[in-house]
């Protein structure tokens, strides 16, 4: 309501509705009148009101209801207005959001408007290019880089870069200023681990609605920004669209986010992960047993309960990724070789880790480091003239916690 009494100030429009899709029909009338041409209509952060209440579905409902009527003004008004164009960060279903107002034309996902809203590299090499020195121009792409809409390129998060420019200085700017709180509850709550993020698949369909009541994972991760585009399939006329981490600053920010989530101490999270990276630095591997062995001991037992024995591997796969991942390390999951897919490679000081992870209740005990063997996964490695280790990391359901760390020089 107050944006609308400052254009009707600006205006110099007096209105005589009391709400606000009266006041916002006035005003766009006014307005024509007044200039003798039709009114353009920008709306920037259309759906703030609700992502700001999600974890308030009863708010959440009661924002999207009065939204739905403010913008059907943009419909009924057509005669007044000559473009309209909005923008946010989720696509609401026409049906709880739109119904007014259907005949938008939804350009997410249409590869002739896919770099409008970041930074490409022509711009930071040249309009940014007097801003770039002394910033490692590989360095600024890891971090900042990665988001796509299907376009030939890939764009730039601007809100990091300009800070990055102002500050000098690498950090997950963008990741700070959101507060995921309820993100992360929701991927607990359905089970969804941080193994499962990178590689998620979504249709066109599911990627393109979003509603209060019924938020799938994929599009919850896509449009907040979480995740984006990485690859599409047309298999049969659907479209589907693989889903991954856009950059270093979303792996390691949303992974060391959901780490403090199961850790809930976050100065023992910080050890932790400085330990770790000691360890590595060190190849202390019987330290780095112990270290994760301390970490599953303290986990709360309901963690357990909430996972079968078919995903409690992946459970305790999914803590040893998000330690890596946090630590901003090269990681590699589900990588697959003309023998099979293993679970983690992590490329660390000139080395490489190849994890494999088994839950000892339905493999049996050595067949992690026995998979590692038997399927040669070292071999897609050698290339690399860097050091080779086999990890093999089993986990006991009913010890609930390692059993076994053995490693190996490959």
């Amino acid at each position: 309501m107050e944006q609308l009494a400052a254009i009707e100030r600006r205006a110099r429009v007096v209105s005589h509705y009391s709400t606000a899709s009266g006041r916002l029909a006035s005003v766009v009338e006014a307005l024509h009148e007044q200039a003798g041409q039709t009114v353009v209509v920008l709306v920037d952060e259309y759906d703030k009101p609700i992502l700001d209440a999600l974890d308030v579905p009863e708010v959440a409902r009661a924002s999207r209801d009065f939204l739905r009527g403010l913008y059907a003004v943009i419909k009924d008004s057509d005669a007044h207005i000559r473009f309209s164009f909005l923008t946010g960060v989720s696509k609401f279903s026409k049906v709880s959001l739109f119904s007014g107002l259907n005949n938008l034309v939804d350009i997410t996902l249409d590869p002739r408007y896919s770099a409008i809203c970041g930074y490409t590299e022509a711009d930071l090499d040249t309009v940014f290019a007097p801003e770039l020195g002394g910033l490692d121009r590989d360095e600024v792409r890891e971090w900042y880089n990665g988001y796509g809409w299907l376009g030939e390129e890939r764009v730039y998060n601007p809100f990091d870069i300009l800070l990055l420019f102002d500050k000098h200085k690498f950090g997950a700017w963008w990741f700070e200023t959101g507060t995921p709180t309820f993100l992360v509850e929701t991927l607990f709550k359905r089970g969804v681990g941080p193994l499962d993020l990178d590689g998620l698949v979504g249709g066109d369909d599911l990627l393109s609605t979003f509603d209060v009541d019924d938020i799938a994972t994929e599009a919850l991760l896509f449009q907040t920004g979480y995740l984006t585009i990485t690859g599409e399939e047309n298999l049969g006329g659907n479209i589907l669209y693989r889903l991954g981490y856009p950059n270093r600053e979303v792996r390691q920010s949303l992974n060391d986010r959901l780490l403090r989530y199961l850790v809930r101490d976050r100065s023992r999270q910080a050890a932790n992960s400085i330990r770790l990276y000691r360890l590595l630095q060190a190849n202390d591997f019987d330290g780095l047993k112990t270290l994760f062995h301390a970490f599953y001991a303290s986990i709360p037992y309901e963690w357990y309960t909430n996972n079968d024995i078919a995903r409690f591997e992946g459970f305790y796969a999914s803590v040893f990724y998000s330690y890596f991942a946090a630590l901003g390390l090269d990681i590699t999951v589900e990588d697959s070789t003309n023998h099979g897919r293993l679970d983690m490679a992590v490329r660390f000081d000139g080395q490489v880790y190849l994890f494999e992870f088994k839950v000892v209740e339905l493999a049996g005990e050595g067949a992690a480091m026995a998979q590692l063997k038997t399927r040669r996964y070292a071999d897609k490695y050698r290339g690399a003239d860097a050091p080779i280790h086999l990890v093999a990391v089993e986990f006991s359901r009913e010890t609930r916690n390692v059993t076994t760390f053995e490693v190996e020089r490959a």
